[in-house]
């Protein structure tokens, strides 16, 4: 009897066990199982600190990869402590944020190429892209070259102007810009911008920062009264940093399982909230997933 008793239980158990619903998979839950060795460090040479006199700090991280000359730029610039002091002064909603020098006039420090080469495309062969298999609106192909979300066509490559990347100030053409003025997109994607203007990198941390700043009122989004920049405390590579000040960031990488399995299913959603997968997604709607790291 005893064992009928315990026979019919454990079989209660299972036929409960069973029939518990099985919770569609999330994007978010791909990040949380996704094992270390899906995520790469950035070096610290390629992340720019800028911290704000009011506080808030702003953490890129820059693409050598496809801008090398404006990043040695950025990072000489940086090193040289050029930007301190200097000011956000322009933003333009559903745009961008911009900041550098409002007067044009600060003297660039020696070895700051004031002609970099116009770097806004770059030769497509020895990327080795992740391709997307979607249309895309602006280029033959989307993916992902790294970390980099990059549009390619006719044989050339391009990073392309998504929420959160960092690009080049300039004047117009031969003027490509020094990195002294930069700027961070924070609207919808202007993809048109793409292959006219060198960008350099992607914000990883500070968007909501960025974002939430006033709008300028003159020509652009500029600020036009003093009162209205907003000032930069220090600007800064990881590298120069030490103790907890030294942020540490990794990034999903794009060649591995975790990632096209994130954005396979950012694709085609199913669990309890969507009721029509959209069956595409965006090159800049899946830009690679990152996480701080702990501190070395």
């Amino acid at each position: 009897m005893k064992r009928t008793l315990f026979a019919l239980a454990a079989t209660l158990v299972a036929t409960s066990a069973l029939a518990q619903p099985v919770r569609p998979l999330t994007p978010g839950a791909i990040i949380a199982r996704a094992p270390s060795a899906d995520f790469q460090a950035v070096d610290p040479d390629d992340l720019l600190i800028i911290d704000l006199f009011k506080g808030g700090r702003i953490v890129i991280q820059l693409s050598p990869e496809f801008a090398p000359a404006h990043a040695a730029n950025i990072r000489a610039l940086a090193r040289a402590q050029w930007y301190d002091g200097l000011f956000i002064e322009r933003v333009q909603d559903d745009y961008v944020t911009q900041w550098g020098d409002p007067s044009g006039k600060k003297a660039l420090p020696k070895g700051v190429a004031e002609r970099p080469p116009a770097e806004y495309d770059r030769a497509a062969e020895g990327l080795k892209p992740y391709i997307l298999p979607w249309k895309d609106t602006y280029a033959e192909q989307t993916g992902f070259a790294g970390p980099w979300p990059m549009a390619s066509a006719d044989g050339r490559a391009w990073m392309t102007h998504c929420y959160g990347m960092v690009g080049v100030g300039r004047d117009l053409s031969p003027d490509t810009g020094t990195g002294g003025e930069l700027y961070a997109v924070i609207g919808h994607a202007p993809r048109a911008l793409d292959r006219n203007i060198a960008l350099v990198g992607r914000v990883l941390e500070g968007m909501d920062i960025l974002a939430s700043f006033p709008r300028g009122e003159g020509e652009l989004g500029m600020y036009t009264k003093p009162a209205q920049f907003i000032s930069i405390r220090r600007v800064r590579l990881a590298s120069e940093l030490t103790g907890p000040d030294r942020p540490y960031f990794e990034v999903m990488k794009t060649a591995s399982p975790s990632f096209k399995a994130w954005s396979d299913l950012k694709a085609n959603r199913k669990d309890d909230f969507f009721i029509h997968p959209a069956g595409a997604v965006d090159v800049c709607t899946i830009l690679p997933p990152l996480r701080k790291a702990r501190t070395k």
